[in-house]
């Protein structure tokens, strides 16, 4: 069932995630890399024995004993070293040296990932990293990004060997929670509210996660970071679309303390989206360039925290702007898994879809043929539009919203392709009704067994039409 899950998925994403026996070689050094810096090209072996490779950036001339630090990517597959760049650049120039690698793409896809895998990749690039000529060995820390922001506190719960933490735009909740809000809150931004926001679109997460596509989907952040036990720097765009900022950092807060750590500090930079680089429109739009000041944080607060110095219990800069509070996704029933949801429709589409392929066959054999009817006719079309169409809007709308796209043309708050989805599925439902009077009436057993059929479906596909809320306003 989950192949077939995955196969239908696959489909409707238009994906194709290639496998490598090792990452794909990187350039000779990062393309663009200014004069003031250097950079070394390196090797290392990844969990599983996977050969991963990056690059070290510092500043030229940079003294010995100086810290660094290992950048963990965002999600993403086989991300290539250059996408950080920027912050490579920038934190190269505050003194440290900068360990930047491309990410796997081995084990790593939209349905497959394991954070405890990431976390081995980003422990051997620390390992190589404490070994770079002029690197204090004792002050090398992991700065993780978004989906980082999970793997980053796995290592660092793992290992002493990291001597501190950095999170930007991390989350403290569960994955799957995190990308519901996500995608409803960039659903929400370009003005859609109503079943799609409230009911179908956190539904589609729930299902999916059951049927084994989304990794990870109830990962717990708050045990592992209650395991970590050096100094954290927890930065946050005030204009982060993709974590909530507004409720994330008081869980992280919580759980560091239940592990007797509070050598915590977190800011929050204004004009600032998910990266913490400038967006001139709340969010929507991310420009290459770090907040003002983010660099120089992070230089200075690892001069603190590498000399015993860290901030203890500090939260600074204006107050993040989040929307709307998250929602709760849990597990799905056994009604509502994804191989009910699966058989569902297979049900619907045989159901509906039989009416026109049985008159077909009586067509090809020159069969007599049977008086049309046309409530019947509306149950086969606008079962299988609704069905069919509704599912492929939906992993539409999952797969853009979260990117602020606006799903069609709007009328009020609603687009009209979910509109004309939810009359589809009211004016199916009513001819239900109308067949199975008629199917009553049949003159014949034939008759009596397609028009059954499509009543059949029709009793399926309202409650199931109400739990996709195509049924509600």
């Amino acid at each position: 069932m989950r192949r077939i899950l995955a196969a239908i998925a696959a489909v409707l994403f238009v994906l194709a995630t290639p496998a490598h026996a090792t990452a794909p070689p990187g350039p000779p050094e990062p393309q663009g890399l200014p004069g003031d810096l250097t950079s070394t090209e390196v090797s290392f072996r990844g969990d599983g024995n996977l050969e991963l490779r990056g690059s070290v950036i510092s500043a030229a001339g940079a003294p010995d004993g100086r810290p660094g630090v290992v950048l963990v990517h965002g999600a993403g597959t086989g991300t290539r070293r250059e996408k950080l760049l920027a912050e490579a650049v920038a934190f190269a120039r505050q003194g440290l040296s900068v360990l930047v690698y491309d990410k796997r793409s081995v084990g790593y896809s939209l349905f497959e990932r394991s954070y405890p895998q990431l976390a081995e990749d980003a422990l051997a690039a620390v390992g190589t990293l404490r070994r770079q000529p002029g690197v204090d060995p004792a002050k090398v820390g992991i700065w993780g990004l978004s989906e980082g922001g999970w793997v980053a506190p796995i290592a660092a719960a793992r290992s002493s060997d990291i001597a501190f933490v950095i999170l930007v735009g991390a989350n403290a909740l569960e994955p799957l929670r995190q990308q519901a809000w996500a995608v409803a809150a960039g659903l929400r931004k370009a003005g859609v509210g109503g079943s799609l926001v409230d009911r179908a679109e956190p539904n589609l997460y729930r299902v999916i996660a059951d049927g084994g596509l989304f990794p990870e989907p109830y990962h717990d952040p708050a045990p592992v970071l209650a395991k970590v036990r050096q100094p954290v720097l927890g930065i946050w765009g005030v204009h982060d679309l993709l974590t909530p900022p507004r409720e994330t950092p008081p869980i992280l807060a919580e759980a560091l303390e239940d592990g007797g750590n509070r050598r915590y500090a977190f800011r929050f930079f204004a004009g600032a989206d998910h990266a913490a680089h400038l967006t001139p429109d709340g969010g929507v739009t991310r420009q290459p360039e770090l907040a003002p000041g983010y660099a120089e944080l992070v230089g200075t607060w690892v001069g603190e925290a590498t000399s015993g110095r860290a901030p203890e219990a500090q939260v600074t800069g204006p107050a993040p702007v989040q929307a709307s509070d998250t929602f709760g996704v849990p597990p799905t029933a056994w009604w509502e898994s994804a191989p009910v949801q699966a058989v569902a429709l297979v049900l619907l589409l045989v159901a509906f879809g039989g009416y026109p392929v049985a008159a077909l066959v009586r067509k090809v054999r020159r069969r007599p043929a049977v008086t049309p009817v046309r409530a019947a006719r509306l149950v086969s079309a606008g079962g299988l539009l609704a069905a069919l169409g509704g599912f492929a809007y939906l992993f539409y709308v999952i797969m853009t919203g979260g990117k602020l796209s606006v799903p069609g043309p709007m009328a009020g708050d609603r687009p009209i392709i979910w509109l004309a989805l939810q009359a589809v599925a009211a004016v199916t439902v009513a001819a239900t009704a109308v067949t199975a009077a008629r199917w009553r009436r049949a003159a014949t057993r034939g008759e009596r067994v397609r028009l059954g059929l499509l009543v059949a479906g029709g009793v399926v596909f309202a409650p199931w039409a109400l739990y996709w809320g195509l049924l509600l306003p």
